[in-house]
C-alpha cells in the first residue's frame, strides 16, 4: 500500500501542477455533449498520470475519463479523473481537482484527491483512515479527518450536482433538489463531485447526493468518506460500488432522514 500510495500521490501533485500552470490560458475546448466540455489540459493532465501509473505498475488496468479503459489480467485498476470540474476549469472558477482511485477485485482500496487551489491533499487507504495535508509537504501537515456530527437534516449543509444531460433529461435531479432545498439549512452545487465528497468526508459538507455519475467521479472520495466515518450508499440505503448511477453520502446521522427526502420523487 505504501507503494500505491507514493505514486498516486506524485501523479495527483504533478497532474496538479499541470492545471495551476495552465489555469486562466485554456487553449482547446471540445465538447462531448451540448454541456459536457473537455480541454487540451484535461488531455495533459491525464497523460502525465497514467505515465506514471504505467511506469510503477506496468501490469495494472486503468480506468480514465479521457482515454477509456485499459484492460488487464491484473486484479488492481486505476480509476482516474484527471480533471473533476472541468467546467470551472475552462471558466477560470477555482473549484477543480484531480482524483486518483486504486480499486482491487472490485473494491476501491486507495483514493488520493488533490486540490491545487488551496494545495489540499486527501488521502484514504482502506482501513486506515482519512487524512488531509498540505501538497508539497504532505507529510509533515498531515493529519486526519473525520465527518460532521450534524445530527438534523434541518442543520446539514448539502452538495449535489446536476448530469449533464439535463436539458434533454426528465431525471434531472431538480425534483431532489427542491425537496432538500425545503429540509436542510443549505445546498452549495459547486461542479466538482470529488471535491465535494472530501469536503464531507472533513466535515465542511454533511450530505451529499448525485446521479449519473461516472466511476471516476466517485471513486476516490467515496472511500474517503467511509475512511473519515461516514455512509455511502444508494439512494435506498442499499449497497454503493462506483460503477452505480446514483450515490447518496453522510455523515451517518443524517443519512436516513436524507433517504426519506429522496423517496417521494423517486
Amino acid at each position: 500500500m505504501k507503494e500505491f500510495t507514493e505514486v498516486a500521490i506524485e501523479a495527483a501533485l504533478k497532474a496538479g501542477n499541470i492545471l495551476t500552470r495552465h489555469a486562466g490560458k485554456v487553449e482547446q475546448i471540445g465538447y462531448k455533449s451540448e454541456v459536457d466540455l473537455v480541454t487540451d489540459v484535461d488531455y495533459l493532465s491525464e497523460q502525465t498520470i497514467i505515465k506514471i501509473i504505467r511506469d510503477a505498475f506496468p501490469q495494472h488496468a486503468i480506468l480514465t475519463e479521457e482515454a477509456g479503459t485499459r484492460k488487464s489480467e491484473s486484479a488492481y485498476k486505476w480509476v482516474i479523473d484527471p480533471l473533476d470540474g472541468t467546467t470551472n476549469y475552462a471558466h477560470n472558477f477555482p473549484c477543480y481537482c484531480v482524483s486518483i482511485a486504486l480499486e482491487k477485485d472490485g473494491e476501491i482500496i486507495l483514493g488520493v484527491v488533490y486540490n491545487p487551489n488551496l494545495d489540499e491533499l486527501f488521502t484514504a487507504e482502506k482501513g486506515a483512515g482519512a487524512f488531509i495535508s498540505k501538497g508539497q509537504e504532505s507529510q509533515a501537515s498531515r493529519r486526519k479527518i473525520s465527518v460532521s456530527q450534524t445530527s438534523e437534516l434541518s442543520r446539514s449543509l448539502l452538495a449535489t450536482g446536476f448530469p449533464y444531460d439535463i436539458r434533454t433529461s426528465s431525471i434531472d435531479n431538480l425534483d431532489h433538489f427542491r425537496d432538500f432545498y425545503k429540509r436542510a439549512q443549505g445546498i452549495r452545487r459547486a461542479g466538482s463531485a470529488a471535491m465535494d465528497l472530501c469536503y464531507l468526508a472533513m466535515g465542511r459538507f454533511d450530505g451529499f447526493w448525485e446521479l449519473k455519475l461516472s466511476p471516476w467521479d466517485m471513486a476516490a472520495g467515496s472511500l474517503l468518506v467511509t475512511e473519515a466515518g461516514g455512509k455511502v450508499t444508494d439512494f435506498s440505503g442499499g449497497a454503493f460500488n462506483i460503477y452505480m448511477k446514483e450515490i447518496l453520502a453522510s455523515n451517518g446521522k443524517t443519512h436516513q432522514q436524507m433517504i426519506e427526502v429522496l423517496k417521494p420523487a423517486s
